[in-house]
């Protein structure tokens, strides 16, 4: 931020204003809460060094939004190349079946959560800013950098995804 000056407060302001949203998307995104805020943090601190970069007159939470997809795909490569990584202080609960665990699987939310990750990263993404965010398919489109017809092909495929994994056949009544 060095010779940017500081962030204005309105941003900071609009920044605060954003962020539940900003940490359902996150959430969204990396998959549980835990690496959604530590996600969450990352654009936030993204944004806040870069806020120079914003253009006045647009959305705030579409950039948000877009700089969070980023730090996404981001995070995913440098995974992909440490390999699988476990905490030393998790390497006991990896042992048996975990009680919380199994009671959270019975859960609806849990089967939500499941089937919302089944889903491929460009398909939630996409998914996650329309359904959950109330973004239009054209501010999605903006966001993720695609054409509208494949935000909008992204979303149809969510959705059978979504209703394949939760073992509905797509087009049959609830």
């Amino acid at each position: 931020m060095a010779g940017h000056g500081a962030v204005p407060e309105d941003m900071r302001t609009a920044i605060i204003a954003a962020l539940p949203r900003l940490r359902r998307f996150c959430t969204g995104l990396a998959g549980n809460a835990h690496d959604g805020d530590d996600l969450m943090q990352s654009t936030v601190e993204r944004a806040l060094s870069r806020s120079h970069l914003f253009e006045p007159g647009t959305r705030l939470d579409s950039w948000l939004f877009r700089i969070a997809r980023n730090r996404q795909i981001d995070l995913a490569r440098t995974s992909q190349r440490r390999g699988a990584q476990v905490a030393v202080d998790d390497l006991p609960d990896m042992m048996g079946e975990d009680g919380q665990q199994t009671v959270d699987n019975r859960s609806d939310l849990a089967a939500a959560q499941r089937a919302l990750q089944a889903v491929p990263e460009d398909q939630r993404a996409a998914f996650l800013l329309v359904v959950v965010e109330g973004l239009s398919y054209r501010e999605a489109a903006d966001v993720l950098d695609v054409p509208l017809g494949t935000v909008m092909s992204r979303i149809a495929r969510a959705r059978a995804r979504i209703e394949q994994v939760v073992g509905r056949s797509a087009g049959a009544q609830p």
